[in-house]
């Protein structure tokens, strides 16, 4: 089978598409064929280290059809339409920029009928992201104001629809060109990240600060953050923390919850939920369409070194998913 794989940490020049063996689940594991696949900041940041054991196979969202299942598994069958994500460096080494993938079952879960491929691998890492930021972490609630970095983005338009969904007052930054995608993804206003007065202009749509904050660049906006904070309000972190964050004096006054959070060690805490419990819920809403992920564009994977290029380099709304 085709896979998109590096032998060496390096730019994305450093992809190669390997003739590699179909791989053979594991008891726990399902073989799965790839039906599309989308990439993350954090794959082309992998790859970048040479995350390994190398080489490496790149990818961790994935949709497709199980065609093995492993001796003990028993809920799903051959034929299902399944969707997941991984990031643990260990259990789910080979990636999903493949035409097949043998993945664990905490990691996958049904794909309904009435979800494409294409958005089931889409909205996967984004969607768990998203879901265990403002509902498990920061416990976001109808009544809540809330703010998200940077609304257009892979993480970003998702968490700006399922804050809509809960009913929670939402503002979001956006580039000044994309203020008007994020509204009709689901924000109530989207302030311009380059507003000279960004502080006032982002305090001026919640009265008393915002109860709930989700950021991926703390390190450029974590004092902003506290400033706009409500008395006992929760701020989330998901990314950019760069160096050490100190919590401010001003976090203490007012009572602040903060939390730094990442997706790899879901596979590795027994006492957190599973990808997979996370990811259903959210499938849910994509199905009742309250929540509907954008693909700005589509790649085969001939094209992987352009889409990984393109994830960390390129101004785009959502997410880009591959196709085999």
């Amino acid at each position: 089978m085709r896979a998109v794989r590096y032998h060496d940490a390096g730019d994305p020049s450093v992809l190669q598409i390997d003739q590699v063996d179909r791989p053979t689940p594991a008891p726990d594991e399902l073989l799965v064929e790839i039906r599309a696949a989308s990439i993350n900041p954090t794959d082309a940041k992998r790859r970048m280290r040479g995350t390994g054991p190398l080489p490496k196979t790149t990818g961790s969202d994935f949709a497709g059809v199980v065609r093995e299942v492993g001796r003990d598994v028993a809920e799903f069958d051959v034929g299902d339409r399944v969707c997941g994500t991984g990031l643990h460096p260990t259990r789910f080494q080979q990636g999903s920029f493949a035409e097949y993938v043998s993945v664990p079952v905490d990691i996958v879960t049904f794909l309904p009928d009435a979800i494409s491929f294409e958005d089931g691998a889409a909205v996967a890492l984004v969607g768990v992201t998203a879901w265990r930021g403002l509902i498990d972490h920061a416990g976001l609630e109808p009544a809540d104001s809330c703010l998200v970095h940077g609304g257009t983005g892979g993480v970003g338009h998702v968490s700006v629809q399922l804050s809509n969904a809960i009913q929670a007052h939402t503002v979001a930054t956006a580039s000044p060109e994309r203020r008007r995608t994020a509204e009709e993804v689901g924000a109530d206003v989207a302030v311009s990240y380059e507003h000279e007065g960004l502080l006032e202009a982002v305090l001026d749509h919640a009265d008393g600060g915002y109860d709930v904050i989700f950021d991926h660049r703390s390190s450029d906006y974590f004092t902003f953050d506290i400033d706009v904070a409500a008395f006992g309000g929760r701020i989330v972190l998901y990314g950019g923390l760069g160096g050490q964050v100190e919590l401010a004096q001003a976090a203490l006054r007012n009572n602040l919850t903060i939390q730094a959070m990442t997706m790899s060690n879901l596979a590795t805490h027994s006492e957190l939920p599973s990808v997979a419990s996370v990811l259903q819920r959210v499938l849910k809403l994509v199905d009742r369409d309250s929540l509907a992920p954008r693909i700005a564009r589509t790649y085969d994977l001939e094209e992987a070194t352009e889409a990984h290029r393109a994830i960390l380099e390129d101004s785009f709304v959502g997410k880009l998913v591959v196709v085999p």
